[in-house]
């Protein structure tokens, strides 16, 4: 207990509360200042119960946390009488009920925190059925219902984005390089654009570009299916490797063996295959169906605490002991009888584990033996792919290595000599460059000069002159020169060169200072905007946390309206229910007859009596009609038959005419005959 309590002062003088309490003042508080101090906990969880308890009810109040705790599933100690010792500790602030609610409340204050705001909004409003026959009621009851899912979805994907470790950071400067990088494309297409459009023929020319670009996609696709092709050749080739592979093995065994051990080698293959399919696999198949069975049923449970863990533990331990004691009663109780059976059994369940242990073992080794054939396979396929003759081993394979680390010595020795080199170079080519560019602008300023002399080309006649007769000089020296003229020429190329190397040495030094100094400049600069982008990341999270209170505060700003208005509608509704059955009462009441034929009550009772008289004419009448249905039918069948008579009458007496009428046509007929 002094544990506990210590833990409470602990958590109590830490952030956000800041009591300031020690052992004796936290002990020392009365039973308002206690329930004054468990709703603040619970306010610091549920903003909505941050109140001050001296303006409401004390059954309010108890209400109030009753209710918000029974929300966090919070089960206290005992049985339905310490129950309601538990709700009377909780009127009266007893410190036995209140140290432990706030002993739990503080060791799960964000846990409970989550679970708080998400019974907010999953807490499920029970609406009485009778306002569920109105359609409208239903449609808003079934829309509410459909928000509820999809915000316990929402929530999940939320709660898996925060645990999947994605920064908003990183997101963020994706986006935003991914944006640069649009523009500059739209821009480049733009400039591009407006480029292609003073050329002639542009629309042909885009449309020829289009086509090339067409043909080089389909020679991408084609391409790719010729790498799918080749890979399927090479897998086929693998697979014609391991069955050649095999079929020697096979030729091998064949060769080596006699029919009787190839048989009890089939066998041993049968024997254990016939294990793994009736005994072992069936086995694994049923575990894993019933491990699989009960995950989901986890996972169609809702959520546990860890205190709900622990009662199941609990449980589990207890159901543990209770088998383990009857199995000792059992084991007791049978032990003289079947003491043979039982080490027995305990001889085939060792065999059998035995049996399982040396399946798996050889199962485990074939997997392996295919694995490493199969790398063996690769291999060899891929020595031939590099023609390579053999494998090398032992002293062969050192020596090689020895040769390829010498190799490789050499290769950076002469590669830092062209990275020096290509150094110069560079250095020289600029240098170049820019001796051009003075020439050229020492060139412009001459010929300036000889126009404003009246001179013009003065001077590229005089370099033409002076290059023919340097040409010529040339030619002459080429004529004279000899083999120690070209020597010395060469040494004080070699001495220039060195001079340059040793005057460039110092500035390619500096250069390579002010780059490294740069490279940790831009990593510093990096590293500052790194964290300035989780500072605001972390800033706008703050930001639209605080939106979201405020939003949740105006939504439940919003209901408590709509409830409010709900209550008076409700309240207007019983209040005209009430005034008519006090007038009813007063209509039933009253001496005056006029007055009691108003009532409901008369008017119902007057339409009963002439509901019952029009039901008892009609029975009546029923009865007539049931008593004449008889003779009725029949005169009816005999009208019909009296019908079909005279039918069948009209029809002889048409038919009878018409043969007359055809027997005086027949007869005039005859007698025009015999006048002709």
């Amino acid at each position: 207990m002094s544990d506990q309590i210590q833990f409470i002062v602990e958590k109590l003088n830490q952030e956000p509360f800041r009591k300031n309490y020690n052992l004796i003042t936290f002990d020392s508080l009365e039973s308002m200042q206690l329930l004054q101090l468990l709703s603040d906990v619970l306010g610091e969880i549920d903003p909505k119960h941050a109140v001050d308890i001296r303006e409401e009810l004390p059954e309010q109040t108890a209400k109030r946390m009753l209710s918000l705790l029974g929300i966090l599933k919070y089960k206290p100690p005992g049985s339905v009488s310490d129950l309601s010792a538990f709700r009377q500790g909780l009127v009266t602030g007893s410190k036995h009920v209140i140290h432990p609610v706030l002993h739990w409340l503080l060791q799960k204050t964000n846990e409970l925190k989550k679970r708080a705001y998400l019974a907010r909004f999953l807490v499920k409003l029970e609406v009485p059925a009778e306002f569920l026959q109105d359609d409208t009621v239903a449609d808003i009851n079934k829309q509410y219902e459909e928000l509820m899912e999809a915000f316990k979805n929402l929530h999940k994907e939320c709660e898996q984005l925060k645990t999947s470790g994605l920064s908003t950071a990183e997101i963020r400067r994706d986006i935003s390089a991914m944006e640069e990088e649009n523009d500059q494309l739209v821009k480049r297409v733009e400039r591009l654009k407006k480029r292609v459009e003073t050329v002639q023929n542009h629309q042909r020319m885009l449309e020829i570009a289009r086509q090339l670009r067409l043909e080089k996609e389909r020679e991408e696709s084609l391409a790719q299916q010729k790498q799918e092709q080749k890979n399927q050749l090479f897998h086929a080739e693998q697979r014609l490797q391991r069955a050649q592979l095999q079929l020697k093995e096979m030729h091998h065994a064949v060769v080596d063996s006699k029919p009787e051990s190839l048989m009890k080698k089939l066998e041993e293959e049968i024997n254990f295959n016939s294990y793994l399919v009736t005994e072992k696999i069936p086995r694994e198949l049923e575990s894993k169906k019933t491990s699989a069975y009960f995950l989901q049923k986890v996972a169609a449970e809702p959520a546990m605490s860890q205190s709900d863990l622990n009662v199941l533990e609990i449980k589990i331990n207890e159901v543990n002991a209770q088998m383990n004691q009857l199995i000792e009663k059992r084991m007791m109780k049978y032990e003289p009888i079947d003491s043979k059976f039982s080490m027995y059994r305990q001889q085939a369940s060792i065999i059998a584990r035995k049996k399982e242990a040396k399946a798996e073992e050889l199962q485990a080794a074939k997997e392996e033996m295919s694995s490493t054939e199969r790398q063996m396979l690769q291999k060899t396929s891929q020595a031939h792919e590099l023609e390579g003759s053999e494998v090398l081993k032992g002293d062969e394979f050192k020596h090689y290595v020895n040769k390829l680390r010498s190799k490789n010595t050499f290769y950076k020795k002469k590669r830092l000599e062209i990275a020096e080199i290509t150094a110069e170079y560079g250095i020289l080519q600029r240098t170049e460059e820019l001796l051009k560019q003075r020439h050229e602008a020492v060139q412009q300023q001459l010929q300036a000069i000889e126009d404003k002399k009246g001179i013009s080309g003065y001077s590229y006649t005089q370099e033409e002159l002076e290059r023919v007769s340097a040409v010529k000089s040339e030619m002459d020296e080429m004529k004279g020169r000899t083999l120690d003229n070209m020597s010395e020429m060469v040494k004080k190329l070699n001495t220039m060169v060195a001079e340059k190397k040793a005057s460039l040495a110092p500035v390619i030094k500096e250069l390579r200072q002010l780059r490294q100094k740069c490279q940790e400049l831009t990593q510093e600069c990096d590293e500052k905007k790194i964290q300035y982008d989780s500072c605001a990341a972390g800033l706008e999270s703050n930001r639209s946390a605080l939106e979201q209170e405020v939003k949740g505060l105006l939504e439940e700003c919003v209901q408590e309206e709509s409830n409010y208005r709900y209550i008076n509608c409700m309240k207007r509704n019983l209040e005209i229910q009430l005034q008519r059955a006090k007038e009813e009462m007063k209509a039933y009441v009253s001496p005056d007859p006029q007055e009691r034929r108003k009532a409901m009550r008369e008017q119902y009772t007057r339409m009963i009596l002439e509901q019952e008289n029009l039901g008892k004419k009609l029975r009546e009448k029923q009865k007539v009609v049931r008593e004449s249905h008889g003779p009725n039918m029949k005169q009816m069948r005999m009208w019909q038959d009296f019908e079909q008579l005279m039918e069948c009458k009209r029809e002889c007496f048409l038919k009878q005419q018409n043969q007359t009428a055809i027997g005086q046509v027949i007869q005039e007929g005859g007698k025009d005959r015999l006048v002709l």
